[in-house]
């Protein structure tokens, strides 16, 4: 049985105005908890990940942490999220969770908001 490999490569994660804009502009969001996630499709056949957070959030070593968990979190998931989809996960003021509460919240809530941002394109491009 091969294994696969958990890693996060530059070519997974989303990066710059337009990528992140392209995201909030599918309008395609679920919450729960402190984050809140942004999801459309791209032509890929990987999913890419983006963090946004605001200097409201705390002190930057405290953001640094939370995006190290979240970070650490999709790695560690993201053969079993689904594919092909632009993902932004925008953090809300709070106390850092442990890192199994945010796979926890990530794999409950990544399925749901993909099949809403399919569905939001398929409306969309007829």
């Amino acid at each position: 049985m091969t294994q696969r490999r958990a890693t996060f490569p530059r070519s997974h994660r989303l990066t710059g105005r337009l990528q992140f804009g392209r995201v909030f502009a599918g309008k395609v969001r679920r919450s729960r908890g402190p984050l809140a996630i942004y999801a459309w499709p791209n032509a890929l056949e990987h999913a890419r990940m983006g963090i946004s957070m605001n200097r409201r959030v705390g002190s930057a070593p405290l953001r640094n942490r939370i995006k190290r968990l979240l970070r650490e979190a999709y790695r560690l998931n993201r053969h079993t999220l689904p594919a092909g989809f632009d993902l932004v996960i925008v953090v809300q003021r709070h106390c850092p969770l442990s890192l199994d509460e945010y796979q926890q919240i990530l794999t409950s809530l990544l399925p749901q908001v993909c099949s809403a941002a399919g569905q939001r394109q398929e409306q969309q491009h007829g």
